[in-house]
């Protein structure tokens, strides 16, 4: 049993990751937990793995993470996830790069709870519906037996879902949200990395508690004009014409793939 601080879907923001380590060092939260999407978008990819490795954090690999390395190809990425992942590529270093494409796919932990980052079969596919829950509730038995928690990333929400049998509830993701140890539950922390969203921005993350099977959702600011100023200079940002080039040869291979990209 411990105290987990919980993140996902950085994509290379270093302001938003310093953020949230800030606010469980605050807190004295020492365990790190990262369900993959460490690189893509911003321009510090290097500078957030480095972060995560002086954590000592345990880390799973996103979708962004395979694309960035060339372990995954660009099919079912958006125009804009596409461009920037192109622009990671050429700039992480050799040994970032190697240490992505070693990160496990899955992780278990205290034999009680596992993180993923998409699907627990496919780390591309959105779980936002209940039909999704209730598909990848039926593979964590099957490949995760005894396993009823399930932390996720992808799709950039703060999000509890329960399954009960073949029905799914929403449990408000609230500041002090209490999972019943008797059901099962995928549980998102959110993105630490705000850049792509119009609300305020806010790196989310969580702290879980498995003794009390207690989650703590927590939005902090960060410096966003930091953020979005390096990756504009860093070329990660796509231009209207570049996007339109993207469209037109996505025709000419053929129909566009679901996108990665977007939440």
């Amino acid at each position: 049993m411990a105290i987990y601080g919980v993140l996902g879907d950085i994509h290379g923001n270093r302001e938003a990751l310093a953020a949230a380590l800030a606010y469980l060092d605050d807190r004295c939260v020492g365990r790190v937990l990262c369900v993959g999407d460490i690189v893509g978008y911003n321009a510090d990819p290097d500078e957030c793995v480095a972060l995560l490795r002086e954590r000592d954090a345990l880390c799973i690999a996103g979708n962004h993470d395979l694309i960035g390395t060339g372990v995954l190809g660009f099919e079912r990425c958006s125009n804009k996830a596409m461009h920037s992942l192109k622009r990671t590529r050429r700039t992480l270093s050799p040994a970032t790069a190697s240490w992505l494409r070693d990160l496990p796919s899955h992780r278990v932990l205290e034999e009680r709870f596992l993180l993923t980052h998409g699907g627990v079969r496919d780390v591309q596919q959105y779980m936002t519906r209940p039909r999704h829950f209730l598909e990848n509730a039926q593979y964590l038995r099957r490949d995760f037996p005894g396993i009823r928690l399930c932390f996720y990333g992808h799709t950039h929400e703060q999000r509890v879902c329960e399954i009960d049998g073949d029905r799914t509830r929403e449990v408000e993701a609230s500041e002090e949200t209490l999972l019943d140890p008797r059901r099962e539950h995928f549980v998102n922390p959110g993105s630490v990395d705000a850049s792509r969203k119009r609300a305020r921005k806010m790196a989310e993350l969580a702290i879980f508690d498995s003794g009390e099977m207690k989650i703590h959702f927590a939005q902090v600011p960060y410096d966003e004009e930091a953020t979005e100023s390096r990756a504009q200079a860093g070329g990660y940002r796509i231009d209207r014409w570049r996007d339109r080039l993207y469209d037109v040869q996505r025709r000419l291979v053929g129909p566009r793939h679901e996108e990665a990209g977007a939440p």
